[in-house]
């Protein structure tokens, strides 16, 4: 699985002592996004920041939704402010547990598959205000 493919090349560089530079992740240097999959179907955008602002702040969020429905699709795009930020959350929230489904968190591109490039999600959260989660 793609998951269980990322810990094993990030265990390889930490054993090889791969520097920054080098490492798969930087060919993603210019891109502050991460891609979020299988996701739960009840986390809404705001619990989806909760735990990924533990690697920095989020800018944007996309959480894919039924146009018809509105029912979470199970997969995301967050937007960090740096760049750094995506390197620790694929290397620390891949693979792991989120109400009893594993998640896949990679890098994205900062273009979209039709070559532009990624503005202003269309799910992003009224309820955001300077890096703060206003509840109502």
């Amino acid at each position: 699985s793609v998951t269980k493919e990322i810990q094993r090349i990030n265990s390889q560089e930490i054993e090889r002592n791969i520097s920054a530079s080098a490492s798969w992740h930087a060919q993603y240097k210019d891109s502050p996004y991460v891609f979020v999959a299988n996701v739960p179907f009840d986390l809404t955008e705001g619990d989806l920041i909760a735990v990924f602002s533990q690697y920095g702040e989020i800018l944007d969020i996309q959480l894919a939704r039924d146009k018809s429905t509105g029912q979470s699709k199970g997969f995301a795009f967050l937007k960090y402010e740096d760049q750094r930020s995506t390197v620790l959350a694929v290397d620390n929230l891949n693979n792991i547990q989120l109400l009893g489904r594993t998640i896949r968190v990679d890098h994205a591109s900062a273009e979209t598959k039709d070559g532009r490039r990624r503005t202003g999600m269309n799910a992003a959260p009224q309820s955001i205000k300077g890096g703060c989660i206003i509840f109502s």
